[in-house]
């Protein structure tokens, strides 16, 4: 069991790449606790996990009820050595049809609560505790109509180096994950039933070399990598989980690649 007696809080963790993790974090051993928005998704996980998961409601874009979340999973479960800055919300903000609210949304839950748990957890973190936070390919891809999300990506992505920097003295590894499309419900604001999921998927299938769409499995696997002692000496790093979307994009069908 690579992370037995390691305790982990992850956010977001009733869906997708979250729930995905918590899942694997505690197959290997960890004591996790889990925050989300909606108390029915935490009561399934909670359900299907068991004992060694806390559920915990509370939303990023509330810094008091992220420090009680921290609280409550230290209370239950000891000092913390492994967060996953996880949670994140998505939507279209185009040049002319975007509200203040909805782009300061975004922002608050994907930027400013991703630093708001790692200070939240900071003072409860054991020396050489491991930080990951949930980056995305928008940060480069330039997709129209997505400013926001992917200016709070952007800023993750150049937050991992300070905070690897800032955490350093205390042996404390910050690192990013960066996944592409992968199968979880965040695309059921543009996929709303089973035929749209099963164009879009096409659609995106066609621009990745490796001809499909992730599984929350899998990205799940390269946070348990970057959280356990595999990757003692990693930090300051993002990993892309994408199918060679970015890396690679010339490989992928849409370009002729066969």
């Amino acid at each position: 069991m690579r992370l037995k007696g390691k305790t982990a809080f992850i956010t977001g963790g009733n869906s997708g790449i979250g729930l995905a993790t918590a899942r694997l974090f505690i197959a290997e051993g960890a004591k996790v606790t889990i925050t989300g928005r909606n108390q029915r998704t935490l009561d399934a996980a909670a359900a299907e996990l068991g004992p060694d998961l806390l559920a915990v409601q509370a939303d990023l874009q509330d810094v008091p009820a992220i420090e009680r979340a921290v609280s409550r999973a230290v209370e239950a479960f000891g000092k913390l050595d492994i967060v996953f800055a996880n949670a994140g919300v998505v939507g279209a903000t185009p040049v002319g049809g975007t509200s203040l609210e909805a782009f300061e949304r975004i922002i608050k839950t994907n930027l400013t609560g991703a630093f708001f748990t790692v200070q939240a957890a900071a003072a409860h973190l054991n020396d050489r505790a491991s930080i990951i936070l949930n980056g995305s390919v928008h940060a480069v891809m330039g997709m129209p109509g997505f400013s926001a999300y992917a200016a709070t990506k952007g800023a993750v992505r150049s937050m991992t180096r300070v905070l690897a920097s800032e955490l350093a003295p205390r042996g404390i590894r910050v690192n990013q994950v960066t996944p592409g499309a992968h199968r979880t419900g965040i695309w059921s604001e543009f996929a709303p039933d089973a035929a749209a999921m099963d164009a879009l998927e096409k659609g995106i299938a066609a621009t990745v070399p490796l001809r499909r769409m992730g599984e929350a499995d899998e990205a799940a696997a390269v946070v348990l990598f970057l959280a356990s002692d595999a990757s003692s000496n990693v930090t300051a790093a993002e990993i892309v989980v994408d199918g060679g979307m970015t890396g690679a994009p010339f490989g992928a069908p849409i370009h002729g690649a066969r």
